[in-house]
């Protein structure tokens, strides 16, 4: 029986918008897991305590739903013009498995935040009060994000007067700038639009042919109407989650979408690749009760949208699913902009499981492609927990 002792790695564990994850800088990962591969891989799960057939992840930091089974690994930045590079780790609950394809938004709102107390930027940079702007290379996708995090007294700020729907108590406001929001995912040919169409005719084998919105942009995602696979688009979680042949509805056009996007060579390749693509469903604004009670009127947002992450319906909106929204909603003709009235649209507030949450892009058609140069909203973050986290030394 192994008996090697537990070793410390020094850690941050932060909420960031609707999401939490375990923040680490590079350097202070053994030395096996600073560079990608199974060690890393072996340690992370490790940390969040999966795979677990449970289903709980009670021996780990996760608490078993996606929106809390994350990793983020930070490093001082290896591009010009950046602070800090962002890494994301997707750890799956009950498989041996961490999903590198793609960026989690939510906690992209902790990233600047937690790169200042990591000493990761450079303090000159740093206002004493203010707004500090932390230039971010998100790793996954080859991309830019600013992040403007406000500074009080030389420190950041987490505590204000920001609410978020999803998250209970008001916190400061972190504004993030998505640059260049369009994915360049490996087969898609760097193309916001995949296939070359707004809107497609996907056939999914089994349940029909559906009309369908695929576009790159904050992360690959596949937009459908809620009424074509039976559903008004005001639903919370428990309403799908608890249905099994929903979520296997869902899985398979998700399976058909990648496919079709060309982000997998074959229909099995899905189950490998959990975390990207998003799927989504939309409707036309109608009034409903989320998940905290609150009434969300029709008047007061633009369209309801609802999105599963890792296989379950999501509580709120993934932050890189909510970039996609606003930037196919600034599209006209793609389902998104037509369920939220159509036409041409710099800004969208849209109904989640939670509540609203409003996202803004500006859209051109440039020699008949259409570029998105900026989609941005409003997070916030906190630290909950910081010291070391402890993995068995003969895990990884």
């Amino acid at each position: 029986m192994s008996r090697q002792p537990q070793i410390k790695i020094p850690a941050i564990y932060m909420r960031g918008g609707t999401s939490k994850g375990v923040f680490f800088r590079v350097q202070d990962l053994p030395e096996a897991a600073q560079q990608p591969g199974a060690a890393r891989d072996a340690l992370l799960l490790r940390v969040i305590g999966s795979p677990d057939p449970y289903g709980k992840q009670i021996d780990g930091m996760g608490s078993a739903t996606s929106s809390t089974s994350k990793t983020v690994l930070l490093a001082k930045s290896s591009q010009a013009d950046h602070d800090v590079d962002y890494l994301f780790g997707q750890v799956a609950i009950d498989k041996a498995f961490v999903d590198w394809s793609g960026n989690c938004g939510n906690l992209s709102a902790g990233v600047g935040s937690c790169a200042i107390s990591m000493g990761l930027v450079d303090a000159a940079r740093l206002p004493k009060d203010g707004i500090a702007v932390v230039r971010i290379w998100q790793v996954n996708i080859g991309k830019t994000i600013i992040a403007r995090v406000p500074m009080s007294n030389g420190e950041v700020q987490e505590t204000g007067d920001f609410e978020l729907d999803g998250v209970t108590f008001p916190a400061a406001e972190v504004q993030l700038e998505f640059m260049d929001p369009a994915a360049e995912e490996e087969g898609a040919g760097g193309s916001m639009f995949p296939t070359g169409k707004l809107v497609d005719d996907l056939e999914v084998p089994g349940i029909g042919t559906l009309k369908a919105t695929m576009i790159n942009a904050g992360i690959p995602t596949i937009f459908v109407n809620a009424n074509e696979i039976g559903y008004a688009g005001t639903e919370l979680q428990d309403a799908i989650n608890s249905d099994a042949a929903a979520l296997a509805k869902f899985e398979t056009i998700r399976a058909y979408g990648a496919l079709r996007m060309g982000l997998i060579k074959h229909i099995d390749d899905a189950a490998k690749r959990q975390h990207t693509p998003k799927i989504a469903f939309v409707a036309a604004p109608l009034d409903y009760v989320s998940s905290s009670g609150k009434q969300v009127s029709a008047e007061e947002i633009d369209l309801c949208v609802r999105a599963m992450s890792m296989g379950k319906l999501h509580h709120a909106m993934m932050g890189t699913a909510a970039v996609a929204i606003g930037t196919a909603a600034a599209i006209p003709g793609t389902l998104v902009n037509l369920a939220a009235g159509g036409g041409a649209r710099s800004a969208v507030r849209f109904g989640h499981p939670s509540g609203t949450l409003r996202v803004g892009a500006e859209a051109q058609l440039v020699d008949g492609e259409w570029v998105v140069k900026k989609a941005s909203m409003s997070r916030s973050a906190r630290v909950l927990m910081e010291g070391f986290v402890r993995v068995p030394g003969d895990y990884f």
